[in-house]
């Protein structure tokens, strides 16, 4: 299974809650967006994307998220979820999700994000940091 993942340097864990199941047995398809957001989150702590917010006021907001589910995942299941940078601007970038199933082997879900970088004392749009930029370089050649 690891070969689904091998274009994806941060992979995060997830089990699937039974309170994620909707009324037709499979998981919930707004569910799979706070996966995406875990991994995300993931993926920001080993770039140490949130370090300095508190100081600097700039950090990402979402711009856009989509998915395209693939297979249903039910309950009991352990997903792995893949995360990486596929486009990196000035100011945004666009992350690409894998989810694999470990009960299926197979991947079920794929989905992306585009991050914008925001001045939160200001309230415009920011350049990234180059410290930033260099992180995500750094984690992708990984």
């Amino acid at each position: 299974m690891d070969e689904l993942l091998n274009d994806f340097p941060i992979t995060t864990e997830i089990e699937v809650a039974w309170g994620e199941m909707d009324a037709l047995q499979h998981v919930n398809n707004a569910v799979y967006f706070r996966y995406f957001e875990t991994a995300r989150l993931d993926y920001f702590k080993q770039i140490n994307l949130l370090v300095n917010l508190k100081e600097s006021h700039i950090g990402p907001v979402l711009g856009h998220t989509e998915c395209r589910y693939k297979l249903p995942v039910t309950y009991p299941d352990t997903l792995l979820i893949g995360s990486r940078v596929s486009d990196l601007q000035d100011d945004r970038f666009t992350m690409e999700y894998q989810i694999v199933s470990q009960k299926l082997g197979k991947v079920v879900t794929v989905g992306s994000a585009t991050c914008v970088m925001f001045d939160f004392k200001n309230h415009t749009k920011a350049l990234i940091p180059e410290q930033i930029s260099q992180a995500i370089i750094n984690t992708e050649e990984t």
